[in-house]
């Protein structure tokens, strides 16, 4: 059943939500989230898999993003939401949509704090040996969750600084990098061209396996869609970090790569061992760079279990004020959706548990679950603004401050990525199961969406 409302009608309206997040933090929450868990850590497995290669696969699948990224921007800038891209399907396809998008992304984020945590937390033992990895995760939900249940200008702070770390960090490695590699970085020689030689190391299967990680590790870009709902300056905020995605991906992700496969031989164990970036800076030889790395990884992850956090919980909110959830999450005091935040914490929490619990089944399973959720979000986001687009120029023209490149053409080049992607994964083992536990909780929240509208269908 699509949905009858009227685009030109305003969405639903985070009245109760602050709007406590300013135009720098918006501004940097949008920079840092380039520069996520995926790129740091996720990475090394690709360039093991697609050797230097891996540059051409985070220029597709950077591309694909780039879309992705124009197609939410134009929806949310005409309509921002906490319910992002949920609330957006609600519109254009039904309130199943809505509910099946916004659901699958709260499982995803909320299983992502948890393995964050415990990425954080071996980074930390490794310097502190002999203290309990779930001791360090415990602590750090602490810490986040407390800072996301006082306000939300204390979640865009810490994500300020975060980012502003990330990126002066990388910033520096990508300089240090391109002076290696012309040979004028005092104490490093040029490796020229050496380690580029065999291109494609284990033919289009490597590549195809790169791909798919360079796609996984763009995740997390769609938070500041559902934080700009809580800034001062919601449509401006949106337009403004969409209109700059294509710079920061070429720079952070596709830059960082070239640099790493040029410096690193693409089958040192060191790449996958200690991850690419460290393996590179060690691979110069300055003394402590590599360790210092690790403070920057270890930042990346509790930024991204930060934002997460928030995600998370707004999400949930959103789907509760529009009737598809518990209505205790809905629950707001200070501006602070608090039982929200504390229920994805605790979400986390448990997940944490359970990879040391039950890590060959239940924890096996939730992972295979939230393995493809990212491309079945896009899905919805491509389609919604399929059909968004036509209602928005007929009805509310003056809404599209943002607009798709070349509509419907591109839009539909996007699909035809993602329908790609689902192919790639059905060909290898190990995504092909996760296509099928992806799919599986898919069918079931559509299902109960889809019963949820009839249900209220009926009652009105």
């Amino acid at each position: 059943m699509p949905s009858t409302t009227s685009v030109g009608a305003p969405q639903e309206p985070d009245v109760s939500l602050s709007h406590g997040l300013k135009q720098r933090h918006l501004s940097m929450i949008a920079l840092g989230g380039v520069i996520g868990a995926g790129l740091f850590v996720g990475s090394g497995a690709g360039i093991a898999a697609a050797g230097p290669s891996i540059v051409v696969a985070y220029v597709l699948s950077g591309l694909l993003v780039m879309l992705v990224m124009r197609m939410l921007g134009e929806m949310s800038a005409a309509y921002p939401s906490s319910g992002s891209f949920s609330a957006h399907a609600e519109r254009a396809i039904g309130p199943w949509a809505g509910f099946t998008a916004g659901w699958s992304f709260w499982i995803l984020l909320c299983t992502a704090v948890g393995l964050e945590g415990i990425g954080a937390a071996k980074i930390v033992t490794g310097w502190l040996p002999g203290t309990p990895e779930w001791a360090w995760v415990a602590l750090f939900m602490v810490v986040f969750c407390a800072a996301n249940l006082a306000a939300v200008k204390n979640f865009g702070e810490f994500e300020f600084w975060f980012a502003a770390l990330k990126v002066g960090a990388i910033g520096l490695f990508l300089v240090l990098g391109v002076l290696a590699i012309a040979g004028v970085l005092p104490g490093t020689n040029s490796p020229g061209a050496s380690n580029l030689s065999d291109f494609l190391p284990n033919g289009s299967e490597g590549l195809v396996i790169g791909i798919l990680a360079s796609v996984f590790a763009y995740g997390g870009l769609e938070t500041v869609t559902i934080a700009a709902a809580e800034s001062q300056d919601p449509v401006k905020g949106v337009a403004s970090a969409v209109r700059t995605a294509m710079w920061r991906i070429a720079l952070f992700y596709i830059g960082s790569m070239a640099v790493i496969v040029t410096l690193v031989p693409w089958d040192s164990a060191a790449v996958v061992e200690k991850g690419p970036y460290v393996a590179a800076l060690d691979s110069l030889g300055i003394p402590g760079a590599g360790e210092l790395m690790n403070v920057v990884v270890l930042v990346a992850l509790l930024s991204a279990m930060n934002a997460n956090i928030y995600g998370s919980s707004r999400i949930a909110y959103s789907l509760v004020a529009r009737g598809q959830g518990p209505k205790a999450l809905g629950r707001v005091s200070a501006g602070v959706p608090r039982v929200a935040v504390l229920v994805s914490c605790v979400f986390g929490f448990v997940c944490v548990l359970l990879s040391y619990w039950r890590p060959d089944d239940v924890f096996s399973w939730l992972l295979n679950m939230i393995g493809g959720v990212i491309l079945v979000v896009w899905g919805f986001i491509a389609v919604s603004q399929l059909r968004l687009r036509g209602r928005l120029e007929r009805e509310a023209p003056e809404r599209l401050t943002v607009r798709m490149w070349a509509f419907p053409v591109l839009t539909w080049v996007a699909m035809a990525g993602m329908a790609g992607i689902f192919v790639l994964m059905a060909r290898e083992a190990d995504t092909r199961v996760q296509l099928y536990f992806t799919g599986g909780m898919t069918v079931v929240l559509a299902a109960v969406g889809y019963a949820w509208q009839r249900r209220r269908a009926t009652a009105t």
